[in-house]
């Protein structure tokens, strides 16, 4: 069990400063390098740690001096998403654990390259999806491994959030959702719902998904934003690719069925808009509750889900103290990497899970394109869903729910 260990930081825009921060929390991990196209931004991820009382980090624009650094343990890449399959493969080839931020895949080819380079370096790999460690999806998934909603069914969820404004201004911004908008046409960003929802239904282990179908409406949102906030000959007021709202349903092997919502171009609050239904019971994240079968015809709400059915993991971490980042999530995903990392294990979202939730990008592409026919889901396992050994054991495991030691009054020992 390594005692530090020791990172290197790949893409400090937002989401990376952001990330990098929760870092300088953790007592056990040691910023080496920070890496990004834009000087301005390492630099930035520099100042902030000396901020932070830590040294100052190795600062590049190129990230395979990263690679080449053979005293970094770990690599967390949050770099475009066209770019986190590519960077993931050279970490793996240099030997390095590596996580990758959320994200969509171009191609089906880049992703058996991904399998095949963890399979063959053993390294491990994976998403930093940190709905997995909603509050809410936690107490969900404790619930299934009870078998409260007896046998799944159907499931549903997406990314509802309008986002018009920071699309139309991500050339001044430098952000990269401008581009896969005006170019690409599907189910961009999948997995803060599929995510949950695959760990809910076994996927890849004992289940696995085997079709999909995708269809897109028009786009008109974010260029009608744009024309009527931003000047005549700004781009953002041109035709956008991507659908408004991209509709993607799933079948799985064991024949549940998933239903997708990428829903960003319009105004609306946000919602992840989680369902989950079985033969026992139903939980719906926009009802903000749960009903399981003979009990009263109402919605048992969150507070009531939580108290009878809170994940342990989070039972301790309120105990603890909730770090910042998404109510909490951030961190616990960013902990569930390094716990890894430390003990030399598979992490708990594995090179399967990230190669399968990235799919489902490039397989919407094709079936939107075919004016929504369905689809063939690849099985990156190649049939070893079918005879997967158990998970490691952990306490951050999405297959079970571990035994989880509540302390009295003692700090994290981590932080």
């Amino acid at each position: 069990m390594k005692e530090k260990i020791r990172v290197g930081v790949i893409g400090i825009g937002g989401r990376g400063i952001g990330q990098t921060r929760l870092l300088f929390q953790m007592r056990d991990v040691e910023l080496v390098a920070v890496c990004d196209a834009y000087l301005d931004r390492v630099e930035s991820a520099r100042d902030a740690a000396v901020q932070a009382g830590r040294p100052a980090p190795k600062v590049t624009t190129n990230y395979k001096e990263i690679m080449q650094d053979d005293t970094i343990d770990a690599v967390l890449c949050f770099t475009a998403w066209e770019s986190h399959v590519p960077i993931c493969i050279d970490a793996m080839k240099a030997g390095k654990y590596v996580a990758t931020e959320v994200g969509g895949a171009c191609s089906l080819d880049s992703l058996w390259q991904l399998v095949k380079t963890r399979e063959e370096t053993g390294v491990p790999c994976m998403m930093l999806e940190n709905c997995c460690y909603g509050q809410p999806e936690m107490a969900v998934l404790r619930m299934v491994r009870e078998g409260l909603f007896g046998e799944l069914v159907h499931a549903e969820g997406g990314y509802r959030h309008d986002l018009r404004r920071e699309v139309s201004l991500g050339v001044e911004n430098r952000h990269y959702r401008f581009r896969n908008y005006k170019s690409r046409n599907g189910e961009l960003y999948p997995t803060h719902a599929l995510g949950p929802i695959a760990k809910w239904l076994n996927i890849n282990r004992g289940n696995r998904f085997v079709s999909l179908v995708s269809v897109a409406s028009k786009a008109a949102g974010i260029s009608a934003w744009a024309k009527e906030h931003l000047q005549e000959d700004h781009s953002a007021r041109e035709p956008f690719a991507c659908g408004d709202v991209v509709t993607t349903i799933l079948k799985t092997a064991k024949g549940e069925t998933v239903t997708l919502f990428h829903d960003t171009s319009l105004p609306r609050p946000y919602s992840r808009c989680n369902v989950l239904q079985g033969t026992k019971g139903i939980y719906a994240e926009d009802c903000k509750g749960y009903y399981l079968d003979g009990t009263k015809e109402e919605w048992s709400s969150m507070a009531d889900m939580y108290a009878k059915y809170d994940h342990p993991l989070w039972v301790r971490y309120k105990k603890e103290g909730v770090k910042a980042g998404h109510g909490g999530m951030d961190y616990l995903v960013m902990r569930a990497f390094l716990e890894a990392v430390k003990a030399g294990t598979d992490t708990p979202i594995d090179v399967y899970d990230t190669a399968a939730w990235m799919a489902v990008t490039c397989l919407s592409e094709a079936s939107v394109a075919t004016g929504g026919m369905p689809v063939c889901f690849p099985d990156f396992t190649n049939g070893k869903w079918l005879i997967r050994k158990p998970p490691v054991e952990s306490e951050y495991s999405l297959e079970y729910i571990p035994n989880i030691q509540i302390p009295e009054d003692e700090p994290h020992a981590r932080v």
